[in-house]
């Protein structure tokens, strides 16, 4: 899955936490959340330092739901629940995610659905 197809999936599905996601589609997903903030607090801070903070924030709103949603279904592809992305919260939990989100997805089916076909 490519960057563009990656946006487009997600978006697509904005709110969906069923099924299963590629490690393609997260990852490229998640630099675009990324390249996005970065650009809104570059644009705000042009104009004032607060604005720019406060775009990136709004940003940040806008994409929490997808990238949770994304994250989820990453998780499930690794035949993990969602629910296991609140263990951000701690220093351990955010390096155990990242090793989970780089992981290999399953190649049989699980309780979350069958493997998607493109990695």
């Amino acid at each position: 899955m490519g960057f563009t197809q990656s946006i487009s999936t997600c978006m697509g599905k904005y709110a969906n936490f069923h099924g299963r996601a590629t490690r393609s589609e997260f990852w490229w997903f998640y630099l675009f959340v990324v390249l996005v903030g970065w650009g809104a607090s570059i644009v705000g801070g042009i104009a004032d330092p607060t604005a720019g903070s406060v775009l990136n924030l709004i940003v940040s709103l806008i994409f929490l739901v997808p990238e949770l949603a994304v994250g989820s279904r990453r998780l499930h592809d690794t035949d993990r629940s969602g629910w296991w992305q609140l263990i951000a919260f701690t220093i351990v939990g955010i390096i155990l995610l990242i090793i989970w989100y780089a992981s290999e997805g399953k190649k049989e089916s699980n309780k979350y659905g069958q493997p998607l076909v493109s990695e």
